[in-house]
């Protein structure tokens, strides 16, 4: 048994928002208060580590706390867990290595000790955990005892070390629902027409691959769809619509944003900006207007692109209650593991491989999941390289299932917002 390490908990949130990622939040926030015997004050790093490094916390406490010292679980915490976007602002800040810049890791540790932190959550995917084992790096050369955790986030789905991510759910079940509408949509006219719609993914396609599940569920599903994980052929893209026309007059492909030729070349790049993140990563877009013309020049018919951009991430109206469900669990998980005595670590679930949906929470390794990319497994994509298994759609379905109850005033849904 670990000895008790008693002292204040900070919690931040990093990269893009999900549907899903302020239950993780809640998560914490709602363990850390029934644990308020070691953890007695937890605080809230605005904009994340960047926020943290400029001491623009919040305490939490007196927020989500009742009067007889229980987490509010049937107020605000229940609305935080149905608002979408990082409740506590995030950022994209890429920490040096310890080795290169131990002075700022001293400022860093002088700013916990400062506010007597010992335990930090940071919840977020591949760049947010590359925060954490660089953190936890550190502070096996500092004599400060601190315990750090990561809960892991993103709609890719592409983190390893876990089954899928927080957030992934909720992100497929919304594209899958927009892609039975818009299938239902063109369908009513008789017109040639091709439509194309653009999904996120950089490196990988999992999104892409949940636009697929209506034609497992109601047979309302795109004609194609092409992932960034095989290479992206323009003639057998064309035959591809071709072969679609001889079917029906209304073709749907639905394609990644980070879909690449053969020669590593973005599909869209032509119409992109070439600027890039702090991490290096280019901003994608113009994938499907690429396409767009190109159909325009072939066939001649009517065409459109459409992107679903951030909706995909942000419209909590539909999230999974799944999602919702396992996104709280990674949260209280990582605090319980903490107060165990866990450190330098990432919340995991790990699926039953029996046919019965279960998960279960382990922890791993965080160096052993930062910086490392998951992709849709090449038997899962069909050998013409434009769509995939059922098999792929039958392991995604159960990510999908339960829709969410949030609150509701005057028709829109109350989130709630941190002043």
């Amino acid at each position: 048994m670990n000895s008790i390490l008693r002292g204040a908990a900070v919690v931040g949130q990093s990269g893009g928002p999900t549907a899903a990622i302020n239950a993780s939040l809640a998560g914490v926030i709602e363990t850390c208060i029934l644990h308020s015997d070691v953890i007695p004050k937890v605080y809230g790093m605005r904009n994340g580590i960047e926020g943290f490094l400029e001491e623009r916390l919040v305490e939490l406490n007196p927020l989500f706390t009742k009067k007889d010292g229980f987490p509010d679980t049937d107020g605000l915490l229940k609305r935080l867990v149905h608002t979408p976007a990082s409740a506590l602002g995030s950022c994209r800040k890429k920490l040096p290595k310890p080795a290169d810049d131990p002075g700022f890791y001293e400022n860093l540790v002088a700013l916990f000790k400062k506010y007597d932190i010992r335990y930090f959550f940071y919840i977020g995917g591949n760049d947010s955990m590359d925060t954490v084992a660089k953190l936890t790096e550190y502070l096996r050369t500092s004599d400060y005892e601190m315990r750090v955790m990561g809960v892991p986030k993103t709609i890719d789905n592409d983190l390893m070390g876990t089954d899928h991510t927080p957030g992934f759910g909720s992100a497929a079940k919304y594209i899958a629902a927009e892609m039975q509408e818009i299938v239902r949509d063109c369908a009513v006219y008789t017109v040639k027409a091709v439509t194309i719609v653009e999904i996120m993914g950089r490196d990988a396609g999992w999104l892409t691959a949940s636009a697929a599940l209506p034609n497992l569920v109601s047979g309302a599903g795109p004609d194609y769809v092409y992932l960034p994980e095989v290479p992206f052929d323009m003639e057998a893209f064309f035959g591809d619509i071709a072969r679609a026309f001889e079917r029906h007059p209304n073709v749907v492909v639905a394609i990644s944003e980070g879909a690449r030729f053969a020669d590593g070349r973005y599909v869209g790049e032509g119409t992109q900006s070439g600027a890039v993140d702090v991490f290096g990563h280019k901003y994608l877009e113009g994938t499907a207007k690429t396409l767009e013309l190109a159909v325009k020049e072939r066939f001649g018919c009517k065409v459109r692109s459409i992107e679903l951009n951030l909706p995909q991430r942000c419209a909590s109206h539909l999230a999974s209650a799944t999602d919702l469900s396992e996104s709280h669990l990674c949260g209280e998980n990582a605090v319980s593991a903490a107060i165990d005595g866990l450190s330098g670590k990432m919340i995991a679930m790990e699926r039953a491989e029996d046919s019965a949906y279960r998960i279960r929470y382990v922890t791993k390794d965080v160096t052993q999941i930062a910086n490392a990319v998951r992709t849709v497994p090449r038997e899962w994509i069909v050998p013409e390289n434009n769509n995939v298994t059922d098999e792929c759609l039958g392991w995604i379905l159960p990510l999908i299932r339960g829709e969410a109850e949030g609150e509701w005033k005057d028709g829109l849904p109350v989130h709630f917002v941190l002043e």
